[in-house]
């Protein structure tokens, strides 16, 4: 790549993964062009003190984070006195994460034997824990947008699985999202990391709103465009979108890498 001429990146993550992404882009040779597709809110559902309450008195034998912002949002309802009571019950419990980022940030609370299965997805959790979860107690915080066949995988498994949701996904609107959708029609961004299906979801919303619903996709085809991981990429594809690189390991770092490469 010419480091005096770099190629735009579309770069389309929450807010408050921007200045990170945006150092970690350029640190690849890429120039961000920053447009958020996803915008995350805290909820707190039915199911959240109950489930607290089972991690504390310990009849809960797995827990799952599908992300590191499940257990940000979960951590954010507690008080201080609850967060350290449920910290510590979390660790006489077989704690699960999907990807390194999830694992480093239970780490930060002091939960170091997490374990992540290969397959960083809903299915390879099922895969990974199917075994030996027949009479278990599983819970889970995530998103409202989960997948379902995290929660039917397991329950066909013998196990009685709880899910609590600690946050949902918006899609922010405003100039930001307008310019990419102006700037990847004429042919300006190069390149595209999408980083979840609901991304991708909301990036084709945009463009339908602004009457390119079908031209956005012959740009893309022009473009590079890169998927974080299987679902993301079948997302893509389902909308008759190409995909031109998935990571093996399933981080922003590994996709941007890839596309560096492929690029």
């Amino acid at each position: 790549m010419d480091a005096s001429n770099p190629p735009l990146l579309a770069l389309m993550r929450p807010a408050s993964y921007r200045e990170k992404s945006e150092k970690i882009a350029r640190a690849f040779g890429f120039e961000p062009v920053y447009a958020p597709m996803i915008r995350l809110e805290g909820i707190k559902d039915e199911g959240f003190e109950p489930f607290i309450k089972r991690v504390v008195e310990g009849s809960s034998d797995y827990v799952i984070f599908t992300s590191a912002n499940g257990i940000i949002f979960t951590l954010d309802k507690l008080s201080e006195s609850e967060k350290e009571s449920f910290t510590e019950s979390l660790k006489q419990r077989k704690i699960l994460a999907i990807g390194p980022n999830t694992q480093r940030e239970l780490e930060k609370i002091g939960i170091s034997e997490s374990f992540m299965p290969g397959d960083y997805s809903s299915t390879g959790i099922v895969e990974a824990l199917g075994p030996e979860v027949k009479g278990k107690t599983v819970d889970i915080a995530r998103s409202a947008y989960g997948a379902k066949v995290l929660v039917e995988g397991l329950r066909e498994c013998g196990a009685t699985v709880h899910e609590t949701h600690v946050y949902t996904l918006g899609m922010p609107e405003g100039p930001l999202q307008q310019e990419l959708i102006e700037r990847t029609l004429a042919g300006e961004v190069r390149v595209f990391a999408f980083t979840s299906s609901m991304m991708v979801r909301n990036f084709l919303k945009h463009a339908e709103k602004a009457g390119a619903g079908e031209t956005i996709k012959e740009a893309l085809s022009r473009a590079l465009v890169g998927a974080i991981g299987t679902p993301t990429a079948d997302t893509l594809r389902n909308h008759g979108i190409k995909v031109d690189v998935v990571p093996d390991e399933f981080t922003f770092d590994a996709l941007l890498a890839v596309l560096k490469k492929k690029l």
